[in-house]
């Protein structure tokens, strides 16, 4: 029965409106059918509900989901996740599934290796997603600028830890602040040129002005692939200001990273092997299921030193050998083999066909700012990846009006996109192809969609 349901979604996603009607009374209503005091069969369980979650989520597989950085899952994608609930291997111990332990370390390897770092220098681990692995790398940068906050805290730094990122950078920086105990006062945002991207001039000032002040910088992160607009930072000019002021520089390449697997878009990422550690996630651009991140590190050493406890209750059959247990390598303690399924379909697929789909979606979204432009509408961000940013050529929106549209859009049930603010104060619409099986007809229909949608308004 659980096989005829996949089948069944995975052949008609495409049928399917991608958004629900949102309705939280009914969905409150649909869950008291279920009793815990008088529970169902199996079978019944698993047809109801599965049913039911049909009818009421945005269906991120389907290929007309111009959403956010949610892609379709690969048929091995969805087969790794499987075997990893089934067999359940714990990763906290090495001894306790070496294979697996073994296998996402060379994902890790490999992966630093195209991004441009040593493999016989990388470190890094498998993470929950780009939260977990921005926040990995907070506390790295931290640690290896001030060891002492491992047993003293932050009280024994004795002065005032400022990072930087850019205004259009991701929000888990933020949380990352607030989690390490640093407080959202150290994220110092630089402003945005008005081609998105960090103003290098701006950093280079404000990394003086906070040194007059008081502060101590310690971290700088550079974005490749902003959530908004899709934009990289200069990473190279990045890394060279880094350097200069002895910080960690970070590359935050969750969605824009597995770019350097074309090689027509690989100069987008110039700068990112000067990293000193990289988020990626391929629960984003690799199409395997959520949650997968990665974090990479050229500082070997940094993570043991990081995340390293004694215990006297974990597994010691490995104690003789030359291996690290995952629990004092990382922020997680017990958790999935998260990396399985990402090995799978990189195993079947290959780096070539990686490359394919990459490439595909890039034209899919070359195809999108075309389309878009012969239909009245202008293209606002600049970026050779696929997130499109656009507002009417004729007239002046505000947001509340690209909101009308977007709605009108999404209720139509025919695509799915949003509303987003460039920064900071130009509204626009954005369509970001994340889908392996969206093609130039499913485009048609968005902008067939668009259209209808603008008229209406």
């Amino acid at each position: 029965e659980l096989v005829a349901q996949a089948e069944e979604y995975i052949e008609g996603v495409e049928s399917l409106p991608v958004a629900p009607v949102l309705d939280q009374a009914k969905l409150q209503q649909l869950l008291d059918t279920f009793s815990f005091d008088d529970p169902g069969t199996p079978i019944d369980v698993l047809r109801r509900f599965t049913g039911e979650l049909k009818k009421h989520q945005v269906h991120t597989p389907h290929p007309s989901y111009f959403g956010l950085f949610n892609p379709a899952p690969s048929f091995m994608g969805i087969i790794g996740d499987s075997i990893t609930a089934t067999l359940n291997p714990q990763l906290a111990g090495w001894s306790h599934s070496p294979l697996a332990v073994e296998t996402e370390r060379r994902l890790i390897e490999a992966f630093a290796e195209k991004l441009g770092l040593a493999r016989d220098e990388t470190d890094g681990c498998m993470t929950s997603g780009g939260a977990e692995a921005n926040l990995t790398a907070l506390l790295c940068a931290l640690v290896d600028r001030w060891p002492g906050v491992l047993d003293q805290g932050l009280q024994s730094i004795g002065a005032r830890p400022v990072f930087y990122a850019s205004s259009e950078s991701h929000h888990s920086f933020l949380k990352a602040a607030r989690t390490a105990g640093l407080g959202a006062a150290a994220l110092h945002l630089i402003p945005a040129t008005d081609k998105l991207t960090m103003d290098v001039a701006l950093l280079r000032m404000a990394i003086e002005e906070d040194r007059e002040l008081g502060y101590e910088p310690f971290l700088i992160v550079g974005t490749a692939g902003t959530t908004g607009a899709g934009v990289v930072d200069p990473l190279a000019e990045l890394a060279d200001i880094a350097r200069a002021n002895r910080l960690w520089f970070h590359v935050d390449a969750a969605w824009g990273g597995p770019a350097i697997l074309v090689p027509e878009l690989r100069p987008v990422l110039a700068g990112i092997e000067n990293a000193d550690s990289i988020t990626l996630d391929p629960h984003k651009q690799l199409s395997v299921p959520m949650g997968a991140g990665m974090f990479m590190t050229r500082r070997r050493g940094i993570l043991g030193k990081t995340f390293s406890v004694s215990t006297t209750y974990m597994p010691k059959e490995a104690e003789r050998l030359a291996v690290a247990d995952p629990f004092v390598h990382s922020l997680q303690w017990s958790r999935r083999f998260i990396g399985l399924k990402l090995f799978m379909t990189l195993a079947t697929v290959g780096w070539a066909g990686y490359s394919a789909i990459l490439r595909h979606q890039a034209e899919m979204g070359d195809l999108l700012r075309d389309r878009l432009r012969a239909n009245g509408w202008t293209i606002v961000n600049q970026t050779r990846l696929p997130v499109v940013c656009f507002t009417p050529s004729d007239q002046t929106w505000d947001m509340a009006t690209h909101q009308r549209v977007s709605d009108a859009v999404v209720k139509s049930g025919s695509a799915w996109i949003s509303t987003i603010l460039l920064g900071g104060s130009v509204p626009a619409l954005r369509a970001c192809i994340t889908n392996y099986r969206t093609q130039p007809e499913h485009i048609e229909k968005l902008v067939t969609a668009l259209t209808k949608a603008r008229e209406l308004n």
